[in-house]
């Protein structure tokens, strides 16, 4: 059994900040780039930010850059989305995927070999 678990999310204040998290079992997260994903309703997805296998490059939407930091910590298996100075935006429900290319190269294009089942993020005060 291969899954992707997603936590952390709640309700927070605008301005305020949560830690997401990805957790993978069944599978070894350190051969996969993990994309994370968002998707309010009646929009369409769209990707936050991508890290690479080896975490070695990162990439983020222009819309979170300087808020959000992807980071991974294979070891435990295990993929992070800090996010800060959260605006009420950024409401929606966040997924992680894990992509068969290693590298962050047009990632949120690319097909994703294992998705989460979403965590739910809403900034309201």
């Amino acid at each position: 059994q291969s899954r992707l678990v997603e936590s952390g999310g709640g309700l927070v204040q605008p301005g305020g900040s949560l830690r997401l998290s990805c957790a993978a079992s069944g599978f070894t997260l350190g051969y996969y780039a993990i994309g994370w994903f968002r998707q309010a309703p009646g929009k369409e997805r769209e990707g936050v930010s991508c890290i690479s296998s080896s975490g070695g490059s990162t990439d983020y939407v222009d819309s979170v850059k300087g808020r959000f930091t992807i980071s991974r910590d294979n070891a435990k298996n295990t993929v992070y989305l800090q996010m800060n100075s959260l605006k009420a935006e950024d409401t929606a429900t966040y997924y992680c995927a894990a992509s068969p290319v290693r590298l962050c190269v047009l990632w949120a294009l690319v097909e994703y070999d294992y998705w989460g089942q979403g965590t739910q993020v809403t900034v309201s005060s």
